[in-house]
C-alpha cells in the first residue's frame, strides 16, 4: 500500500474519533514510496458558497503559507500528501508526512522560522500549533500544525490564515450587540466548542469534559445542568450564525490568550486561533 493512501487513511481515522487526536491502534506505513516534492500552487481562493462559514486565506497569506511549506518540507524531509477533506483546509494548504515525532519537530520548526514565529507553540495532547508572520514583527499570515500519527510519525500542515478584516466583514451588526465589545462566531470555534442551533434563537454549546450551555439570543442568563449561569453580555445572531461574547467563553472553561494580531482560544486539550469581531 502506498505511503500517500495509508497516510491519508491514518489522518482520516484520527479525525473521525476527535480532531487530530491519537488513535493507539493506528499503524503507519513501514515502506514509504518515493514522492515528488512540488511547490504548492498559489491562487486566489474561490468565493465561498452560500453555506460556507470558514474563511479562506487571501492571496497574500497563501503566498506566505506556500513559502513556509517549501522551507519546512526541506527541513523535515517530508513527503507531500493530499490533505484530508475532513480538515476543511484551504485549497493552498500543504500536508507533509514525516517520520519524526512532534516533540522533536517543535524546536526545529521554530528555529527555522526564527523571528517570523509568533509566540510559542500551543499544544494539546497529540498536536501543536504555531502562528507565522509574513515577516519579522509583521502580521500573522499562516499557521503550522503538527499532529502525531504514531510515536515517531507526524502530519505537518501549513495553511494561510484569513485576511485581517475578513471576520468583521462577513456579518452586519445585529440587534443586541454592544459596540466596542469583542464577539466570536460559533463557526470560528469549530474544533474546540461544538455549537448546535436548536431553533427559536436557542443554541447549545458544549466542550469535552464540561456541562453544555443552552443560550438564548438576547439573554444573559444561560442554562446549565444544575442551574443558571450569567454571561457578561447577551449572545446575538445574524439569523444564521451564533455571535457569542468573547468574555462568555470562560463559562465553558475556555481560556483566551493573545497570539500576535489574533487570539488563541483553548478549551481543554484543544485550541484554535481566531480574530474576534468588534462592532
Amino acid at each position: 500500500m502506498s505511503l500517500v493512501r495509508t497516510s491519508v487513511r491514518a489522518v482520516a481515522l484520527l479525525l473521525t474519533t476527535g480532531l487530530l487526536t491519537h488513535a493507539a491502534a493506528q499503524t503507519a506505513p513501514t515502506s514509504p514510496a518515493p514522492a515528488t516534492p512540488a511547490r504548492p500552487a498559489v491562487t486566489t481562493p474561490a468565493p465561498a458558497g452560500a453555506a460556507a462559514a470558514t474563511e479562506r486565506p487571501s492571496a497574500a497569506t497563501a503566498r506566505v503559507a506556500s513559502s513556509v511549506a517549501v522551507e519546512l518540507s526541506a527541513l523535515v524531509k517530508g513527503q507531500i500528501i493530499r490533505c484530508p477533506d475532513v480538515l476543511k483546509l484551504s485549497p493552498q494548504a500543504v500536508c507533509l508526512y514525516t517520520k519524526s515525532s512532534v516533540p522533536a519537530l517543535r524546536p526545529l520548526v521554530k528555529t527555522k522560522l526564527g523571528s517570523r514565529a509568533v509566540g510559542d507553540w500551543k499544544s494539546g495532547s497529540k498536536s501543536s500549533s504555531l502562528f507565522v508572520a509574513d515577516k519579522a514583527g509583521g502580521n500573522v499570515a499562516a499557521f503550522v500544525l503538527l499532529s502525531q500519527l504514531a510515536a515517531t510519525e507526524t502530519l505537518l500542515i501549513v495553511d494561510g490564515v484569513q485576511a485581517p478584516a475578513a471576520s468583521a466583514a462577513r456579518v452586519a451588526a445585529p440587534a443586541g450587540v454592544v459596540k466596542g465589545q469583542p464577539y466570536v462566531l460559533g463557526s470560528d470555534l469549530v474544533g474546540v466548542v461544538n455549537v448546535s442551533n436548536l431553533g427559536g434563537g436557542k443554541f447549545r454549546l458544549s466542550v469535552s469534559g464540561q456541562s453544555p450551555l443552552t443560550v438564548t439570543v438576547g439573554q444573559k442568563t444561560v442554562q446549565r445542568e444544575g442551574g443558571a449561569v450569567e454571561l457578561p453580555l447577551a449572545p446575538a445572531t445574524d439569523g444564521k450564525n451564533l455571535i457569542f461574547p468573547l468574555a462568555g467563553l470562560r463559562a465553558l472553561g475556555c481560556t483566551v490568550t493573545p497570539a500576535g494580531n489574533n487570539l488563541t482560544v483553548a478549551c481543554g486539550a484543544e485550541s484554535v486561533g481566531l480574530r474576534p469581531i468588534v462592532f
